[in-house]
């Protein structure tokens, strides 16, 4: 992110709490005094979604990026580092997921979790960020069990008064979690013709170790080098090596490459699948543990006999 952006970022952040110090005062320092709560902040939708949960109503929690961002390249926005200013704790992903928030989290003064801390991570296996750790580890059942002891921890620190209640709500969350292992485990337990699993972002390497599915993706991780000829000329061999009946993409990019691979294959095209971000509250997935089922159910039709 250029220099001089942060530069004036900071500069109106400065303006920010000037204006928040007058007889007036923001929007946001007035719904500080309205709810005086603990303000929680997350990276992304996600993760508040957990961390609500697991919060039962003790703090407040909310997003930075919204519902349908792009969470990978998002760029903050001056208001955002303005309320992260009233935030007393900001909870992240990490696993480099979001490329921008080293820099944000620098110039903020509430301390901060890495959620995925303590997850056994799985390497991406081509493109730039060869070696490098899958950032998407919330998408497996088992590994956000790690997340959920992460956030009771980081929120029990804040208010220990309400620890145990933070706790038992974890519990119960790691309970559904293993409940959604076991039908991700029997979802795909049968024989299949298939068992290849092509997404347009690689972001379903754990929940294809989870399930016993061979990955293969179009990009690794979403960037500016989004469906070149070369990353659709490779998905095509694939699908036809690997027999796919069908072919996926997300909810947060443009599918016309995996459309192109579809066309080439004979390969059905099953959309959306979520991973980055929720939906509205009356969407297909407005939690997090919705959204996993959500895409076992898609999958599981998708490469059904």
């Amino acid at each position: 992110m250029p220099k001089n952006w942060w530069t004036a970022l900071a500069l109106l952040l400065s303006l920010g709490a000037l204006t928040a110090c007058g007889g007036a005062g923001s929007a946001d320092s007035r719904s500080a005094a309205e709810d005086p709560r603990p303000l929680v902040l997350t990276t992304f939708t996600v993760l508040a979604d957990m961390a609500r949960t697991i919060a039962g109503g003790h703090m407040r929690v909310e997003s930075i990026t919204k519902i349908g961002a792009e969470i990978h390249g998002y760029e903050p926005t001056p208001s955002d580092l303005v309320n992260a200013q009233e935030a007393d704790l900001i909870l992240d992903n990490g696993l480099g997921l979001e490329r921008w928030f080293e820099r944000f989290v620098a110039s903020v003064p509430a301390p901060h979790a890495v959620l995925s801390e303590g997850v056994e991570p799985v390497n991406i296996r081509s493109g730039d960020y060869e070696g490098k750790p899958n950032p998407h580890a919330w998408m497996s059942p088992l590994a956000a069990k790690t997340y959920v002891d992460n956030t009771v921890k980081a929120l029990s620190r804040l208010d220990p008064a309400h620890a145990a209640d933070f706790r038992a709500n974890g519990e119960s969350y790691k309970a559904e979690l293993d409940q959604v292992m076991a039908d991700l485990t029997g979802a795909f337990k049968e024989p299949r013709s298939s068992r290849a699993l092509v997404t347009c972002e690689g972001a379903f390497s754990y929940l294809a170790r989870d399930a016993g599915l061979q990955e293969a993706f179009l990009w690794p991780v979403n960037s500016d080098a989004e469906g070149t000829p070369h990353q659709i000329k490779n998905a095509i061999g694939f699908v036809q090596q690997h027999k796919a009946p069908s072919v996926f993409c997300e909810s947060t990019v443009n599918p016309s490459a995996m459309e192109q691979v579809a066309a080439a294959t004979g390969a059905r095209l099953v959309k959306p699948l979520y991973v980055d971000s929720l939906s509205a509250a009356g969407g297909p997935v407005p939690t997090h543990l919705d959204l996993i089922r959500h895409d076992i159910d898609m999958i599981k039709e998708g490469l059904a006999p």
